[in-house]
């Protein structure tokens, strides 16, 4: 099923999100509800906030990112309680989006590498370490779950340029293509 995206401005973006544990009701429906959600919305990354749940759980997939860096590790899979156990390397910029900011598209400078212990939909629990588009979209999503969003990365000179487009969003005059939901 389809869920509607939370868009920025809605209080649920900005709270530290709680652990799930791996018996919570509806967790196998939820991880796919996510995956269809994110493909139909066109994202590589979903995190459970940003459709109103506020669970430490974010999906990605990478498969999107082949096209143009063929390098990239495709990477398919549910991050469940996950930790950022470091984040190191190199800083690179990307153009980043999100799907709670609908067509804003910043760069932001994040570390090239990151580790991360998390469970899998299967219950296993694994700490690994990705690199280059993979460690970005974990970053990116992990943020969500820590109630930050991709504009807390940018300078301030920015976010000014970009204040007007996101109180747009904010108050429903800018709207996505897909479902959403607003403060």
């Amino acid at each position: 099923m389809i869920l509607p995206v939370y868009l920025i401005g809605h209080p649920v973006l900005r709270k530290q999100a709680v652990e799930i544990s791996m018996d919570h009701p509806g967790l196998s429906e939820l991880i796919e509800n996510m995956y269809e959600t994110m493909y139909h919305d066109k994202g590589v990354g979903l995190a459970a906030p940003q459709i109103g749940e506020s669970l430490r759980l974010f999906v990605i997939d990478t498969e999107a990112f082949l096209e143009t860096d063929p390098e990239t590790e495709q990477i398919k899979t549910a991050f469940i309680n996950p930790i950022v156990e470091k984040e190191f390397g190199d800083d690179f910029v990307f153009n980043e989006g999100c799907l709670s900011i609908p067509d804003v598209h910043v760069d932001v400078m994040r570390k090239a590498e990151v580790i991360v212990t998390y469970t899998d939909e299967n219950g296993k629990r694994k700490t690994r370490n990705f690199k280059g588009l993979a460690a970005r979209v974990i970053q990116h999503e992990y943020d969500h779950l820590e109630g930050k969003i991709f504009t807390d990365k940018i300078p301030q000179i920015k976010k000014m340029v970009l204040k007007r487009k996101l109180n747009d969003i904010a108050s429903g005059k800018h709207k996505p293509f897909y479902k959403s939901v607003i403060k």
